[in-house]
């Protein structure tokens, strides 16, 4: 338990400071809490509406289920892997670590148990609602959820379980900053090829029996069983099982028991044969050479700073690898306009495809919030004790933070700019609808990069072990839900200020001079809140860096 004390001891002051709840903490736990109702009731009203579509619709529903299964279990093994390599060999107590009288299987306990926390609370806690929602339609009663929360751990435990040991394996073979960059690439380029393979194969298609050319080919495609070897088909069994027949599959729950123990002492002994060779191919450096001098090179500090976070992304093969996640992203997010079935819709095209337009604002919002919270929050945190140089050089805080933000908004704005553009193109959107569409965009892309630096700067974090270790921070939880909360609410008041607008567009190709004033107003008040929510976080941020 020692080797806990001082992850327990980081959570407790993180959340629970002065041995009480703060406020903050509270406003968090609360906000989680609503988010998980919110889950809750989603997944209640879309897997009642499948359910009450007879027969054909709770098989639908059932192949829901275990389409989700897989696909949390693959997330979790390549969350672990990746985070594995930081946590085993690259973590900055390790030299302290080895140098004591630990046994390589205690300290094997230790990070098998902070890297599942740190790679599966978030999945685990809100699968929890999702699945649950299963129970009530099916009327499964309390035991089912008692099955749920065990399935869900176990399957969780078992992919840390595999992440960890086949990263003892890898590093055995390869030094271990190059086992990461495999682990990334792989794990990267194989979650990117089956998230295009599932959505390229037209899954919407199995709502359309008539796609199929007969009945029996539509049921034999829904009922295509996952391989029986994976926990997740485990998983499945057990609770589809007891879905419908209220029966318990006693084999899948022995082997969701056992798996995740025969993992950890596999670990347990890989970690005892293999580990001091990786950890000491860890220390080794690449080599390399570097001749100073011969340059007067004197660019201005807006360049300097874009120079070191460009060679800082690249450097990071954690960072720049995930930008083909990201197109892998944009590409199937295009492509989902581009399969809507507009015409069949009973609501007429043009207006269904402005209504589609506005909503689109919401998703593009959502993409550029994740993608600041994981880029641009840990950004300050991760200069580590290089900040002593920074804040000791001759520039100012306040013009370091903007030189950061100018670094990320550039690309941040050809991102949204592009995929609001090319989805109005695919929707056929002209009128008004288009510069809405890019205006709120690019407000709520440029509030939710301020209030990921703010936040970033005021809980930064120079220790950290890893990027990815500051994802389950305090601040990027308060972070996230901040600008969700703000994105909500410019959506609401840029739907109420622009409805008179479009619909006096839709309906005569006219603009009402009172409706443009009235959209223009609401720009207006939206760039306000925006920047009134950047202003006081960027402050605030600075304030705690002076600190």
């Amino acid at each position: 338990m020692l080797l806990f004390r001082p992850f327990l001891f980081s959570i407790r002051n993180r959340f629970f400071r002065g041995s009480r709840i703060s406020l903050r903490t509270a406003a968090v736990l609360g906000f989680g809490a609503v988010l998980f109702v919110a889950l809750y009731l989603i997944s209640l009203r879309t897997i009642s509406y499948f359910h009450s579509q007879s027969e054909l619709g709770i098989i639908l529903s059932l192949k829901i289920f275990q389409m989700a299964w897989m696909i949390m279990f693959a997330m979790l093994i390549f969350s672990s892997m990746v985070s594995a390599v930081s946590s085993l060999y690259l973590s900055s107590d390790n030299e302290i670590l080895c140098s004591a009288p630990v046994k390589e299987e205690q300290l094997f306990r230790m990070r098998f148990v902070t890297s599942f926390l740190y790679t599966s609370w978030m999945m685990v806690i809100f699968s929890l609602p999702i699945f649950g929602a299963y129970g009530t339609v099916f009327a499964a009663g309390w035991f089912y959820h008692l099955l749920v929360l065990l399935a869900v751990l176990s399957t969780a435990l078992t992919a840390s379980g595999i992440g960890l040991g086949a990263t003892i394996l890898l590093v055995r073979l390869f030094p271990a900053k190059q086992t990461k960059d495999i682990a990334v690439y792989l794990s990267l380029l194989f979650g990117i090829l089956l998230y295009l393979v599932i959505r390229l194969l037209k899954p919407e298609d199995l709502a359309d029996p008539e796609k199929f050319p007969d009945f029996v080919d539509y049921l034999s495609n829904l009922q295509t069983p996952g391989s029986a070897l994976l926990p997740p088909s485990w998983a499945n069994l057990l609770l589809g099982g007891y879905l419908q027949d209220q029966t318990v599959d006693w084999l899948a729950a022995g082997l969701l028991l056992l798996t995740p123990l025969i993992l950890f002492w596999v670990g347990e002994w890989l970690m005892k044969k293999f580990f001091f060779d990786g950890f000491s191919k860890a220390q080794e450096s690449f080599g390399g050479s570097r001749t100073f001098g011969g340059k007067d090179y004197r660019p201005s500090p807006l360049l300097r700073i874009f120079h070191k976070e460009a060679k800082l992304f690249l450097r990071d093969s954690a960072e720049w690898s995930q930008l083909f996640l990201v197109g892998a992203l944009i590409v199937v997010y295009l492509y989902n306009f581009k399969a809507l079935p507009l015409d069949r819709s009973p609501m007429p095209t043009e207006y269904l495809a402005n209504l589609i337009a506005f909503a689109n604002i919401g998703l593009a919002g959502f993409l550029a919030t994740s993608l600041a919270a994981r880029f641009v929050y840990p950004s300050i945190g991760a200069e580590g004790m290089a900040f002593a140089a920074i804040r000791s050089s001759p520039l100012p805080l306040p013009k370091y933070l903007l030189c950061k933000y100018l670094f990320y908004c550039i690309p941040f704005t050809l991102v949204i700019l592009f995929l609001i553009i090319a989805s109005n193109a695919l929707l056929q959107i002209t009128g008004p609808m288009w510069w809405v569409s890019i205006g709120v965009s690019l407000v709520i892309t440029w509030s939710a990069l301020a209030l990921a630096l703010g936040f970033g700067a005021m809980y930064a974090d120079f220790k950290i072990e890893s990027r990815t270790a500051a994802q389950g921070s305090f601040g990027m939880m308060l972070f996230m839900f901040v600008s969700l909360a703000m994105e909500l609410l410019m959506l609401v008041i840029g739907f109420s200020g622009n409805y008179r607008l479009l619909r006096f567009w839709l309906r005569g190709g006219q603009i009402d001079s009172l409706a443009l004033l009235l959209s223009i107003g609401t720009l207006v008040l939206i760039a306000l809140i925006g920047g009134l929510a950047s202003y006081f976080c960027l402050k605030k941020g600075l304030s705690s860096l002076e600190q």
